[in-house]
């Protein structure tokens, strides 16, 4: 039997160019969300990102437009379908703070399954923060990697999380733990040392759970 290369041919050509057309289409959509804040198509926008994310990215530097806003698009989007699902749930809530947040003379151990333990010190934003878990009902982590999430929620197994990332970190991160209620809230200023978040953004995010 002939193998039919010109119709196969056809066939990944258009299924490139549907790709293509769905993929700027998702991101103008995803676009019109964050700036509008309204989210349209919502699950939609997550797949296509997702699935694209490489690509979303190339098309953005094409135009000169700042890579991170697919991250922005992904966090916001997963906000907005998470919202309502994280200000019900009255399980176990749990808050992972990067360590890059830490003061350059922070004196905290690092415990080998519950990340850095706050000595309260004053010297960063962590000891504000997590003094405003305590009260929300809230976990607070302060955690050096990834793998820590996983041995967390393994160990202390929360029904709804909020984590405070750099903006690809923290859309990879949401889209790993999309099984439970989760939000993000983005750092100020990004880096491996001395980072900043809005303390005000992360209590607020807690205080969903008030409503």
């Amino acid at each position: 039997m002939e193998i039919p290369y010109e119709l196969l041919g056809r066939i990944f050509v258009y299924g490139a160019i549907a790709a293509f057309v769905g993929l700027v289409f998702a991101l103008i959509l995803g676009a019109y969300s964050f700036k509008k804040r309204k989210i349209l198509l919502p699950n939609f926008v997550l797949f296509i990102l997702y699935m694209f994310y490489s690509p979303a990215k190339w098309i953005c530097r094409s135009f000169q437009i700042r890579e991170t806003l697919v991250d922005e698009i992904l966090i916001e989007v997963r906000n907005a379908v998470m919202r309502n699902a994280f200000i019900h749930n009255k399980g176990k809530k749990v808050l992972f703070l990067p360590q890059c947040l830490r003061h350059g003379d922070c004196s905290a151990k690092c415990h080998p399954i519950f990340g850095y333990e706050c000595k309260q010190c004053g010297k960063c934003s962590i000891g504000k923060i997590s003094n405003a878990a305590h009260e929300k009902g809230f976990s607070a982590f302060v955690i050096p990697g990834g793998s820590f999430v996983k041995k967390i929620v393994k160990h202390c197994q929360p029904s709804s999380c909020i984590g405070v990332a750099c903006y690809t970190e923290l859309s990879e991160a949401m889209e790993e733990m999309s099984f439970m209620p989760v939000q993000g809230v983005c750092l100020k200023k990004d880096g491996c040392f001395e980072t900043r978040v809005d303390v005000n953004e992360v209590i607020k995010t807690m205080g969903l759970c008030d409503v």
